[in-house]
């Protein structure tokens, strides 16, 4: 089972919370925080810009090894894959975003001008929602139930578009009627379908279309009864899914400087009591579990939660609850546990996004490329 490793680039921001910049030797590169540009030495300004920084770090990974980079919902993912697609030569763009913002139709024929674009390194990372205030806000009063069968509907659209020449379609959420995508944009290869949700109708949407079915880190002990139920429901709809993690990563040339990095960063940003990010109204049962592990916990050590596994990441940032620290040996480690329980894509990620991109690759990846993942009963390439 050949493995996968993503990069997540900074759209939006590459803030300071648990960073490593005050680890990292010589003066950084990036911009952090809101990116700002900077000055020529006459003063003038020197035209850097907020892309110009996400391409550095989608180059940085590239020659990091990176297979692809994940592009998360915020300032529009699709425009910035368009032009990421003309900096770089190999890295694949898992882009990030809700069905509901766009009419199947139109997301294929989108899909299809950036797949001939960057000749076929598109993949698509399908969001369902989670928040019901921020979905009434865009617009999508949907409850929760309902938005996966949107979900499920729209990737039934795509398939149908991108595999036949003319195609109808009656649901209950998207009707559409001799169909086709305009001719000269058909590519070959459809977009990978990358799905996450733990909910009953999300995991009936999974069974159906996602190629690669996305966890939040647990210990891999808490994953395995999922994944395997997961893996089930995709063998009664004759298919067979892979299984990827997405976490965030605090690495250090030693376990003790990890931990006491982290700790000293943790005891000067965070306040007792203070929500963590994305917290509160979420209707999604996959962020419900991460909640668990950290909610109505202060205590630095009461967030470990095993061995090289601290859930208190949410107390700082945006993104996953549940990151990995240690050193890069260790990292390594429970990288390689987690693809001998089955996974198979890794979405890293670290502060901030440029130096970290390069040193994990340097560091991390080679380490965990000599390991040979132990076979898995039951699992299929």
């Amino acid at each position: 089972m050949s493995t996968e490793f993503f990069w997540r680039l900074p759209l939006g921001t590459d803030g300071p919370q648990l960073n490593t910049a005050n680890h990292n030797r010589g003066n950084p590169v990036h911009r952090p925080g809101h990116i700002a540009p900077g000055r020529l030495p006459d003063g003038a300004a020197d035209g850097f810009g907020y892309i110009d920084y996400i391409a550095q770090v989608a180059k940085a990974a590239e020659l990091a090894g990176f297979e692809g980079a994940l592009l998360p919902t915020g300032p529009e993912p699709w425009m910035v894959a368009a032009a990421l697609a003309r900096e770089t030569r190999r890295i694949r763009f898992l882009v990030a975003f809700q069905a509901t913002w766009t009419l199947p139709a139109y997301a294929a024929q989108q899909a299809a001008i950036l797949q001939n674009l960057s000749h076929g390194r598109l993949d698509w990372n399908i969001i369902t929602g989670g928040n019901p205030a921020s979905q009434r806000a865009n617009g999508d009063f949907l409850e929760h139930d309902l938005r996966y069968k949107r979900t499920g509907e729209f990737l039934d659209v795509i398939d149908g578009l991108w595999h036949n020449q003319r195609f109808s379609y009656e649901g209950e959420i998207y009707r559409l009627e001799n169909g086709a995508l305009p001719p000269g944009l058909h590519h070959e290869r459809k977009p990978g379908v990358y799905f996450s949700g733990f909910s009953d109708a999300a995991l009936e949407v999974a069974a159906r279309h996602a190629d690669v079915y996305l966890n939040w880190a647990e210990p891999v002990d808490k994953l395995k009864p999922h994944i395997e139920r997961v893996r089930e429901l995709a063998a009664r709809q004759g298919r067979s899914v892979r299984f990827g993690l997405r976490v965030d990563l605090f690495a250090r040339e030693t376990e003790a400087l990890a931990w006491s990095d982290l700790r000293r960063q943790f005891e000067r940003f965070h306040q007792p009591g203070a929500r963590p990010f994305g917290a509160g109204g979420s209707d999604s049962v996959g962020g419900a579990r991460q909640t668990a592990y950290h909610q109505n916990i202060d205590r630095f050590d009461d967030l470990i939660i095993g061995p090289n596994l601290w859930a208190g990441f949410a107390k700082a940032k945006p993104g996953p609850t549940v990151g990995l620290v240690g050193s890069h040996e260790q990292i390594a480690e429970r990288l390689n546990e987690y693809r001998d329980a089955g996974f198979s894509t890794f979405i890293l990620a670290g502060n901030p996004h440029l130096e970290e991109a390069l040193r994990i690759g340097q560091q991390v990846l080679p380490l965990v490329h000599q390991h040979s993942p132990t076979p898995l009963a039951g699992a299929t390439a």
